[in-house]
């Protein structure tokens, strides 16, 4: 598929996913919401796809929200936000049901909803300029795109309240510090870095992955029988995998094992 606000590549297990209109700021707008939803929708259903790298073409991440589509039509904005996120919360949730984990190589201004979505991806490295802006309550808005869910699992609640409330902007070491990132680095180093990090999830036990990443999301709501329950559900299933066959065989030959993601 060729879109026109992402391009999505896939080879050897890693998908990346990159957005790419620098010019515009990589805005979240109706086509953005759609062709996200439909890249989603590709990914989660790809066996192949082992790890996704998240990546944006241009001096900064995203602006979030394209203000000037908003300013267009104000009396049925209303409408098109329920339009616009029917899209992009289905394709946000199933990114995050699947197997295949998220990294993310941050830089320049990521702000509104852009911060919300990327807070959700497992691994975040950002370079040392990179800024992190709530911008909701700057423009009289609250916020979406699960910005409530991924900044509260990413830096508590009550960091993310002040966070969103105070409309701040988080530098990249106070981000580092919050929990928001996981790793700051030289803006010369940031794609390498998360394509390192990408490529060694990719060549890992996906379906582990997998129920590690749903689990991690339960641990938050569930009463602990039930998530204790899920995690013996969860290791059982994994435990007649290839990828476990061939993780306790290699630890028993001393060796290195080679997963498949199968």
């Amino acid at each position: 598929m060729t879109y026109s606000s992402m391009r999505i590549d896939c080879e050897g297990g890693l998908a990346r996913l990159t957005f790419i209109e620098p010019a515009r700021g990589n805005p979240i707008d109706g086509t953005f919401c759609a062709e996200f939803c439909d890249v989603a929708n590709t990914l989660s259903s790809d066996p192949s796809v082992r790890a996704v790298l998240v990546t944006a073409e241009g001096k900064n991440f995203s602006f979030g929200g394209d203000i000037s589509m908003f300013l267009k039509d104000l009396d049925n904005l209303p409408a098109q936000i329920r339009r616009w996120t029917a899209d992009l919360h289905v394709g946000i949730a199933r990114m995050q049901r699947m197997d295949a984990p998220i990294v993310a190589a941050v830089h320049g201004i990521c702000a509104g909803g852009m911060a919300g979505m990327i807070a959700g991806a497992d691994i975040i490295v950002a370079e040392t300029s990179t800024r992190f802006v709530a911008a909701y309550a700057g423009i009289g808005y609250c916020c979406d795109a699960g910005s409530s869910v991924m900044l509260s699992r990413r830096m508590g609640l009550s960091r993310a309240r002040k966070y969103l409330l105070l409309n701040e902007t988080l530098d990249a070491q106070t981000a580092l510090a919050v929990g928001l990132v996981d790793e700051v680095v030289a803006t010369d180093a940031l794609v390498a870095r998360a394509e390192a990090i990408a490529q060694q999830l990719a060549a890992g036990p996906t379906i582990a992955y997998g129920e590690i990443r749903r689990l991690l999301v339960s641990a938050a709501s569930e009463p602990l029988d039930s998530q204790l329950e899920r995690e013996a559900q969860a290791l059982a299933r994994v435990a007649g995998t290839a990828d476990a066959r061939e993780g306790l065989t290699a630890f028993g030959e001393k060796r290195l094992a080679q997963f498949t993601g199968q």
